[in-house]
């Protein structure tokens, strides 16, 4: 009799698959370094380590971002996942903080 054993995979191994890549055949990430990037905040093809985040948002904004990203998928526009759109807004979020009293981001927080 053929032994049946299913291999079971190292989920501890040094350089574990993407599954983003995996999925999708393609994971795009943001230059989140960009200082003299004329790509800055364009995806990219480069594999980036990546974290989950725990943070909390209310409800009438994360309904908000749902609602926008089924908006830009049913437009066809090729937005890869709803990681993909966070990070893309991070990125302009962090690069207007970084315009100091110009930013509308610091605006906004400062009432």
């Amino acid at each position: 009799m053929a032994n049946k054993k299913k291999k079971v995979p190292d989920f501890f191994e040094e350089n574990p698959f993407d599954p983003v890549n995996a999925a999708t055949g393609k994971g795009p990430s943001f230059d989140t370094d960009n200082k003299g990037s004329k790509d800055s905040g364009k995806a990219n093809k480069k594999n980036v380590e990546k974290k989950k985040a725990g943070f909390y948002i209310s409800s009438q904004l994360l309904d908000r971002f749902n609602r926008k990203f089924f908006e830009l998928k049913l437009a066809d526009i090729d937005i890869g996942n709803k990681s993909i759109l966070v990070e893309a807004a991070l990125v302009f979020a962090l690069d207007d903080m970084d315009k100091g009293k110009k930013s509308l981001v610091l605006k906004k927080l400062s009432g």
